[in-house]
């Protein structure tokens, strides 16, 4: 049996449809993540008549009411959103959130006599042969834009450029597909049809087709919630977006969602800014105790698992839970104790998270233990034990979901203490840190999320940055200092050695820029010999390490073999396996104190 039927609508209608509510998607305030001249193209393929592709809709599925009746589903806008979004801007000319959430205009020009679209720069501005704006023209009256054209371009084919604007202005009332699919399809049928007629294969966002079923419920405010989600996620980007949300929209100012996330007006902190699919992930799993985003959606529907059928009294709990969930991530406590826990396993930059969805799960893991009472004390160590462990392993770098449902169904029916126990012995054994562990750390690559956790432990311990006697290595983070080669990178190459050579993790070390510039391109015999012969005399200018035992610890803390010191370019090699073997060492110190 066919499980949709494809039909055309015209552009205008389908954007009436959109404006009233008929078909639901999500808010403006999302980021649009097309650039403009994705815009300009869409419209220049609708003005000649080209394929733009189909965009899908899926009616709610009917759920059955307490009073026995069947009530009727909104559409969700499931696919072409982004398409959708371009139409409203250029067409409409509506604003549009830009990926670092600035309220924008798209202006989209248009050429009459080359028929040409282009987007709106200041040379097009001065050029008077442009039209700057397609909304206004499409929003106007044809005859009047014509004779003004033509008053400011009297040289110009007039009948050519008529049929130009006429093309242009009949855009909205041009044909674009849609595909409705059955509104008696389940979510995995439903992502089934997706993935197969979507031309690119791009597996359909499970994220952004919560939201869109969260936005059409508004029987239990459904659409207030997804506004709270688009706005925390915005304002802990942007501060100031606060005073828009309360100039502009007044009735969502009063709410309690706003009331609790009003901390973030003031917040500049940026280690952890979620978007939409992190908060929702994070409420959902800590709340439903399941990992899959596809069950959420269900959830909402009023799905019965068992039965297969949707009931009212499901979809009104699965609100409720998702609503506690929202406010629970919200929170500012909550936030802030989860930030500082974070921090406190030496975590203190944003580019040192390579994986947020390890951030994701350890704020599951806080909260959820948070539920379960147990105490602080012990919560602090778990969430940065689990943290750490999961960016040690890769946890959740292949199939998040899975192991998100996984790990969190565990932790619901079990104590935490002997789950992680059982992880720890199964994939931290000795050989992970003395074989697998400096196997890893053999690369090249300085994002490494092995070098970032080897990183934070040495802010966790206080450590000095490389010949520093001062400075630490969480200063030079903070403070955006730079990674420098123990063996200087110009005197490796003038060796012979190639760029996968020179850039090993085991030859990177934050350094001060001044000692670097001393450091040159020596050897480090050679300007160990200029340090140990500056201490002798003490006239210090390469660090402001005065004694030798000093160095020794300096050295230590940075799991910088002692031999360095007589090295040249022929112990390099030795050099990195050496170092990677104490690198890993304090990694293991650093993880069993956490």
């Amino acid at each position: 049996m066919q499980k949709y039927q494809v039909n055309q609508t015209l552009i205008e209608g389908l954007l009436a449809s959109v404006r009233s509510g008929e078909i639901a998607i999500p808010e403006i305030q999302r980021p649009f993540v097309w650039d403009s001249t994705k815009v300009r193209d869409l419209m220049d393929s609708l003005y000649q008549g080209f394929p733009v592709g189909y965009l899908i809709t899926w009616r709610n599925p009917d759920v059955r009411l307490k009073d026995g009746k069947m009530s009727d589903g909104k559409k969700i806008l499931i696919d072409g959103q982004q398409r959708v979004t371009a139409l409203t801007a250029a067409i409409l000319g509506e604003y549009v959130i830009d990926k670092t959430y600035q309220r924008i205009k798209i202006k989209i020009a248009f050429n009459p006599v080359l028929e040409k679209f282009e987007v709106q720069n200041p040379a097009i501005l001065k050029d008077k042969v442009w039209l700057p704006d397609i909304s206004s023209t499409l929003s106007g009256d044809l005859f009047e834009i014509a004779e003004q054209y033509f008053e400011l371009n009297p040289e110009v084919d007039k009948k050519a450029v008529r049929a130009a604007l006429t093309n242009l202005v009949n855009i909205p009332k041009k044909q674009i597909g849609l595909i409705d699919l059955e509104h008696d399809l389940d979510i995995e049928t439903v992502t089934e049809i997706f993935i197969r007629i979507n031309s690119k294969g791009v597996v359909l966002s499970q994220a952004d087709f919560a939201m869109s079923k969260i936005a059409s419920n508004e029987n239990y405010q459904g659409n207030v919630l997804r506004k709270a989600i688009d706005y925390f996620c915005h304002l802990a980007i942007s501060p100031e977006f606060y005073k828009h949300i309360v100039d502009n929209d007044q009735e969502f100012a009063k709410t309690d969602f706003f009331q609790k996330m009003s901390w973030l007006k003031s917040e500049n902190e940026d280690l952890y800014d979620p978007d939409y699919t992190d908060l929702i992930r994070v409420a959902f799993t800590s709340q439903f105790n399941r990992g899959r985003l596809s069950d959420l959606v269900s959830l909402l529907s009023g799905r019965n698992f068992e039965s297969r059928t949707y009931e009212d009294d499901i979809a009104e709990q699965s609100f409720a839970s998702l609503k506690n969930g929202v406010l629970n991530f919200i929170n500012e406590t909550n936030f802030k104790r989860f930030l500082m826990i974070i921090k406190s396993a030496g975590f203190i930059s944003p580019k040192m998270i390579r994986s947020q969805n390890a951030l994701n799960f350890a704020y599951i893991l806080y909260l959820k233990l948070r539920e379960m009472n147990v105490s602080s004390v012990k919560i602090e160590s778990h969430v940065r034990k689990w943290f750490v462990y999961s960016i040690l392993t890769g946890r959740y770098s292949g199939s998040p979901e899975s192991f998100f449902d996984y790990d969190i169904k565990q932790i619901a029916h079990k104590s935490f203490d002997d789950y992680i126990k059982e992880k720890e012995d199964g994939e931290l054994s000795d050989a992970f840190w003395t074989a697998a562990l400096p196997q890893q750390l053999d690369t090249s690559v300085a994002s490494s999320p092995y070098f970032h956790v080897f990183l934070a432990s040495q802010v966790k311990a206080n450590d000095k940055g490389f010949l520093s006697r001062d400075v630490l290595v969480g200063d030079l983070i903070s403070l955006r200092g730079d990674i420098h080669h123990l063996f200087p990178k110009d005197y490796l190459k003038k060796h012979g050695l190639d760029r996968g050579k020179y850039n090993q993790i085991a030859n990177y070390v934050y350094m001060q820029s001044e000692i670097n510039i001393k450091v040159g391109n020596k050897a480090p015999k050679d300007y160990f010999k200029i340090l140990l012969e500056q201490m002798e005399t003490g006239t210090l200018s390469l660090s402001g390490i005065h004694h030798f035992d000093a160095l020794q610890d300096n050295l230590k803390a940075n799991c910088i073999p002692s031999e360095i010191i007589d090295m040249d370019v022929e112990h390099y090699q030795d050099f990195l396996y050496k170092r990677r073997l104490l690198m890993a060492e304090k990694l293991k110190e650093y993880y069993f104190g956490l």
